[in-house]
């Protein structure tokens, strides 16, 4: 009976091992898989002529609406911004600006029905609940997904804390500007990328004093939320 439950062990021991690899490798791809569902929710915004830095990012809202970092779209009525979706650009209506200094966000319109069908019949929510230090987030840009998590905001400098405290880690390999910042569980956009916050570092091997980006702020959902025209 011992040889028998031992042989049964020393059987069972190598389906378990491939169990618990399977079940670690199964977790990160499922996470993938939820957040690319995210993915057709984000565009490019080019302006005209085209940025000499490449295209900024921005989220579609529905109804052919999308919003984006304000300084993305720049001067609207200079830069003529249009949505990029899978190479072909839509020129854009202005419903709101705003500016860089102030609400870092701009709302686009295009023609609902020049819109490809997929992106037609899609609606994008918002979140009603604020970030909270710890929190999980995706960040969305045109063909990639980037998981992240909210900073505390006493992890920033003093002189920042009060009007950029919500923000990411994972600076080098999030969304930069107008890309989407999404709760993980919830789906809804928890806000818009605006900028990286730096801080000075002093190197003692070298003696120099070099900055250091230590996180992204993100325009937060309230924001976003105040910033609709009412009738949205």
């Amino acid at each position: 009976m011992a040889f028998a439950r031992n042989t049964a062990k020393l059987l069972c021991a190598p389906f378990l091992q491939a169990a618990l690899l399977l079940a670690v490798l199964w977790q990160p791809a499922c996470a993938q898989g939820a957040d690319d569902t995210l993915l057709p929710y984000a565009v490019h915004i080019h302006q005209t002529p085209m940025q000499s830095w490449g295209p900024g990012s921005g989220i579609y809202l529905g109804k052919g609406l999308f919003i984006t970092a304000a300084h993305v779209a720049g001067r609207t009525w200079l830069t003529r911004p249009k949505i990029a979706i899978a190479g072909s650009e839509y020129p854009t209506r202005v419903i709101k600006e705003g500016s860089f200094e102030g609400t870092d966000l701009t709302l686009l319109s295009v023609e609902e029905e020049l819109l490809p069908a997929r992106l037609r019949l899609r609606r994008n929510s918002i979140c009603t609940e604020p970030p909270k230090p710890g929190q999980e987030v995706v960040t969305i840009v045109p063909g990639s997904a980037v998981r992240s998590h909210i900073l505390a905001p006493h992890r920033l400098p003093i002189g920042t804390r009060s009007r950029f405290s919500t923000v990411i880690a994972d600076v080098a390999r999030t969304g930069n500007s107008g890309s989407g910042v999404f709760d993980v569980k919830r789906k809804c956009l928890l806000g818009i990328m605006s900028r990286k916050i730096s801080q000075p570092h002093y190197r003692p091997d070298t003696r120099k004093t070099e900055t250091r980006d230590i996180a992204k702020y993100f325009v937060p959902a309230s924001e976003i939320a105040a910033f609709l025209p009412a009738q949205l």
